[in-house]
């Protein structure tokens, strides 16, 4: 337990119609109240109440604004301490003289996420859910804001406490056959072991297969625009961010460097790359943006192989295609609502049918198609599936690997009548992997490195 009270500003400095500077620990109540004038005593007040008044600098009896204050008492708070919420007037000047007169008066100021770090520390949450607390803030979907809002709910914990709980009571039964060996019969223990850590295995294991798509959602598809000049790069970049975000001309080698822009489709988040056109060219500048476009090829995710269907089918694109078969990509071939004269069995004597869609970026016809290709390409098809419990998180991916691989340890080294004293180790390492993902016994600096990644005031 912390005894100092903390406080920063939870809002997005500058202009807005109000801002909210964030009390919590011990003294939070009495130090605002300390400076908050009005008819009401926050000593008093009931919790989750909230109070119209002035804040006030005691020493020269300045008002530094009109706010109104919300009373929070530990537990019933986001930190399980008693929190003061002081909504001010929108705008630098007022928050900064509000956190400044706190300060004064021996407040200190928050570090960044450790009023989510207090509610790990004072139990409220786990550390997994403390950690989608960030996801939700950076979420850059719907899909991947409901997937963060489950995960802050528990939805990862859910699975791996009674996993633990489970693996305890079999440590529990191991040592007390290690303990009294005369009660004991090998073969009892063996198949407890196999069956229990089986069991675990086969938990372990399902919640990894939704590993890859969870991490896709929480971070996004890291997806490469590519193809020839004048395909229609920066018109797909633009239909699919409904806006101009690149320049688009007739003039082939428009594009020099690459334009970012994250959307969002279907649910999916994509951050699209629009690189220069793929050619042979003497311009210098061009070259070096021909060059940052096969570096972004070689790092994508996806790859959006953009044809031109107004011209015959190029060299360059048949080598694209060769490369690019064996790759999670799709063809995108552009300008269906101009004449063509590509041949479609050019393109497809090279590359799979299946991931080849038709549209016309500049009439926005086919993204819808394109929207289907992207999902089966990375989730099957199908990314509605609401009571699926997906892991997304790095760590926690690590360490259900690192449970996967003691669990599987374990149950060998039973079938194979290894001594319960040593299969203990594998098991009490499952255990102790899984724990590192609800935060049990996680070191300090762990834990620094978690909630530095967080804003103040969160």
């Amino acid at each position: 337990m912390v005894e100092d009270t903390i406080a920063a500003v939870a809002t997005a400095l500058g202009e807005g119609s109000i801002a909210v500077v964030r009390v919590s620990g011990p003294e939070a109540v009495a130090s605002v109240a300390g400076v908050f004038r009005s008819k009401t005593d926050l000593r008093s007040v009931a919790s989750h109440t909230v109070h119209y008044g002035w804040i006030n600098d005691p020493e020269n009896g300045q008002i530094l604004d009109e706010v109104l204050v919300t009373v929070m008492r530990a537990p019933r708070s986001f930190t399980a301490e008693d929190v003061v919420e002081v909504s001010t007037h929108g705008g630098i000047v007022a928050v900064k003289s509000v956190l400044g007169l706190l300060l004064r008066r021996g407040v200190r100021m928050a570090e960044p996420g450790e009023f989510t770090k207090r509610a790990f520390l004072n139990g409220r949450i786990d550390l997994a859910q403390a950690e989608a607390v960030i996801d939700l803030i950076r979420s850059k979907s719907e899909r991947a804001f409901q997937l963060a809002r489950k995960q802050a709910e528990g939805s990862i914990s859910k699975h791996i406490v009674p996993l633990r709980g489970n693996l305890i009571e079999l440590l529990a039964h191991v040592e007390v056959n290690i303990d009294y060996p005369e009660h004991d019969v090998a073969e009892v223990t063996a198949g407890v072991i196999r069956d229990t850590c089986g069991a675990a295995l086969a938990q372990v294991e399902e919640l990894l297969k939704t590993a890859d798509e969870g991490k896709v959602l929480r971070e996004g598809i890291v997806t490469a625009i590519v193809g020839r000049p004048n395909a229609g790069k920066s018109s797909l970049l633009n239909a699919l961010a409904r806006e101009n975000k690149a320049i688009v001309t007739e003039i082939p080698g428009t594009t020099r460097d690459i334009v970012e822009e994250t959307i969002s489709l279907g649910g999916i988040p994509l951050r699209l790359l629009d690189t220069a056109g793929i050619r042979e060219t003497s311009d210098i500048v061009e070259r070096i943006g021909v060059e940052r476009s096969r570096t972004a090829l070689n790092e994508a995710d996806l790859i959006l192989l953009v044809i031109n269907r107004q011209e015959p089918l190029h060299d360059d694109e048949r080598q694209l295609l060769r490369e690019l078969k064996d790759r999670p990509s799709i063809v995108v071939v552009n300008k269906i609502d101009l004449p063509g004269v590509m041949k479609l069995e050019e393109v497809t004597d090279l590359y799979p049918s299946d991931r080849i869609v038709f549209l016309s970026a500049k009439e926005g016809t086919g993204l819808g198609e394109l929207e289907t290709a992207v999902s089966k390409l990375f989730f099957s098809g199908s990314v509605e599936a609401a009571d699926i419990t997906y892991v997304s998180n790095v760590r926690h991916i690590a360490l259900l690997h690192r449970a996967k691989s003691s669990l599987e340890d374990a149950v060998k080294a039973a079938a194979e009548g290894i001594p319960v004293d040593l299969i203990q180790i594998d098991i009490a390492s499952a255990w102790e992997s899984l724990g590192e993902i609800l935060g049990d016994a996680a070191g300090e600096s762990l834990l620094d490195e978690i909630f530095s990644k967080f804003c103040l005031g969160k």
